[in-house]
């Protein structure tokens, strides 16, 4: 689960994670965290998600981090862009429009990178992440983000013991006492992903999907 790991994941294209639509839970419930059109919205552990460009179609601006590179590129390219690099002590910014990820790690970014993110959006980051990163996501990343802040966290259940991440289950449990000290936090759907779903992961014996509302204090 280390740099290399997702270096390699993309470099083969195991991607399974990607999807080919917008998320379609984050299309029903965005719009009921009332977030103002032309806001700042941070999606961490971005890959070359479909989600970008639909908060950018929706009058956002949007912050993402992604570690890899080949996922940047590829997101530009796909939706024919050609963005401005420019390096800082966070990464390598590539900016088209109201879109700019940044190339690096999101554990480097700090509040002055962040400070305008009035909303965060998170389908596939903390999922993939194991036990002890996703302690130092929730505390660090989240942690940096500003009083006010408002968000959608997506995540999965299923039995742990069935398989190793990543993906990895994270259950209600584990969100409120990640995020309970700082956020409030309102679970507002969860629902069976059946097994012939293009979204299941093998060898499990069930597959959940929730969804959770943020809001910083």
């Amino acid at each position: 689960m280390d740099a290399a790991f997702w270096h390699q994941r993309w470099a083969d294209n195991q991607i399974g994670f990607h999807q080919s639509t917008p998320t379609p839970l984050m299309v029903k419930y965005w719009p009921s965290l009332e977030v103002p059109a032309g806001a700042r919205v941070f999606v961490p552990l971005c890959g070359k998600s479909l989600d970008l460009a639909w908060f950018a179609s929706q009058g956002y601006r949007v912050l993402g981090i992604e570690l890899s590179r080949t996922a940047v590129e590829q997101f530009f390219a796909e939706h024919g862009l050609m963005p401005e690099i420019e390096e800082s002590r966070y990464g390598s910014h590539y900016r088209a429009g109201p879109i700019e990820i940044i190339v690096g790690d999101a554990f480097g970014l700090d509040t002055e990178a962040l400070r305008d993110c009035a909303a965060v959006f998170d389908r596939a980051a903390i999922i993939a992440l194991p036990p002890e990163l996703r302690v130092r996501y929730a505390d660090e990343l989240y942690g940096r983000l500003p009083a006010g802040c408002r968000g959608l966290l997506v995540t999965l259940e299923y039995p742990q013991d069935e398989r190793a991440g990543p993906p990895f289950s994270v259950s209600e449990d584990e969100v409120h006492a990640k995020f309970d000290r700082e956020w409030n936090v309102e679970r507002i759907e969860r629902r069976p992903i059946p097994a012939d779903h293009p979204g299941f992961i093998g060898g499990v014996s069930r597959l959940d999907t929730a969804v959770y509302t943020l809001r910083r204090r």
